[in-house]
């Protein structure tokens, strides 16, 4: 079994990786020399709301070119692990919660009740 190795992929491959660890590891590498104002710090203190915002909200209300809101069990599964957590504050209850939430309302909308 022969394989041709084509260099310009592996080059690619190589240069993608060391572009995502110089991006990710700046701040560790290189944050004693070039410290953020008070200011930068304050909105880094969002980025993970805004990241998971930009994730899940798409999910639950996937828009489509061209179509209306497309509602499903998705919004209203998210609406009861809301209540669950606001009630319980266990994580492990809002996984599990959620997950019975949407299976449950995914089969009631399936059923048309």
């Amino acid at each position: 079994m022969t394989f041709a190795i084509d260099w310009y992929i592996v080059g690619a491959i190589v240069l993608l990786t060391l572009c995502s660890i110089l991006t990710r590891c700046s701040y560790l590498l290189f944050g004693d020399r070039f410290p953020l104002s008070d200011s930068m710090r304050r909105a880094f203190r969002y980025a993970p709301v805004a990241a998971l915002a930009g994730i899940v909200v798409p999910e639950l209300l996937p828009w489509q070119p061209g179509v209306a809101l497309v509602f499903d069990a998705r919004p209203l599964a998210a609406l009861a692990a809301i209540i669950l957590y606001w009630r319980t504050g266990s994580t492990l209850a809002v996984i599990i919660g959620g997950m019975v939430a949407f299976w449950g309302f995914r089969y009631l909308l399936a059923v048309g009740i």
